[in-house]
């Protein structure tokens, strides 16, 4: 693979940044660079990742305050330009806050934080996120949330479906969607989306934490493989 840099934006907060920074460095020819949230320079990375955490507190709601932050001007522009961007768990909250996906994420269903091993399906594995998947594959990937419901008016969740934007589904482990298999109460068992131009995921599960078999499993592992296989143009 090409030598590639891949950005991990750290917000006041934070606390999967360095999970990220050492799941991305594992890759070989691949280097992040963290990048702190008052910044304005990119540095001429090729992909963003903002990661897991309660940046500033989770104040007001998750996300809302760092959307407003200096680094997330430069990530909105940087997103609008076509360049990937990658948001797990707060991460794709501050997504949401951002408008770069639709919907919202309001407290899980039983009002509990929940730091737990589940199971989600990939439904759409012609992302550039999500290639080195198979259609329907289970995968384990553990959930650390207190805000991961995702909601969205009808009209939203139908446009998601129509242009096949929801990428992973909460699922059981042998791939059956149902409301026992859906931890947080999310509508659709929707785990994770893609915007329409296909290049900003995010998703609730936390696939840095499952990028190695030592954490108790690898299949967060092809996500991050896939992207930088794209971005290094593979």
């Amino acid at each position: 693979m090409a030598d590639v840099t891949v950005g991990v934006v750290v917000f006041p907060g934070s606390n999967c940044d360095h999970d990220t920074e050492h799941a991305v460095a594992s890759f070989d020819g691949v280097r992040p660079l963290m990048l702190w949230h008052n910044e304005h320079d990119l540095q001429g990375v090729k992909a963003i990742i903002l990661p897991g955490g309660f940046s500033y507190g989770d104040y007001l709601r998750a996300g809302s305050i760092a959307r407003f932050s200096p680094i997330m001007q430069e990530v909105i522009e940087f997103a609008r330009k076509g360049f990937p961007v990658l948001g797990i768990c707060n991460g794709f909250q501050v997504l949401l806050e951002s408008k770069l996906l639709e919907g919202a994420l309001s407290r899980n269903r039983d009002k509990k934080f929940l730091c737990t091993q589940t199971t989600i399906k990939a439904v759409n594995c012609s992302t550039i996120f999500t290639s080195l998947y198979s259609e329907g594959q289970v995968l384990r990937i553990p959930i650390a949330h207190g805000e991961g419901n995702y909601f969205a008016p009808a009209e939203v969740i139908e446009s998601l479906e129509e242009h096949e934007q929801i990428v992973f589904r909460y699922c059981d482990a042998e791939g059956n969607v149902s409301d026992g298999s859906n931890p947080n109460g999310s509508v659709k068992n929707i785990a994770g989306i893609i915007n329409r131009q296909g290049n900003v995921l995010g998703l609730m599960p936390h696939p840095e934490r499952a990028s190695e078999k030592l954490l108790g499993s690898d299949d967060g592992r092809s996500l991050l493989e896939s992207l930088f296989h794209h971005i290094a143009g593979v």
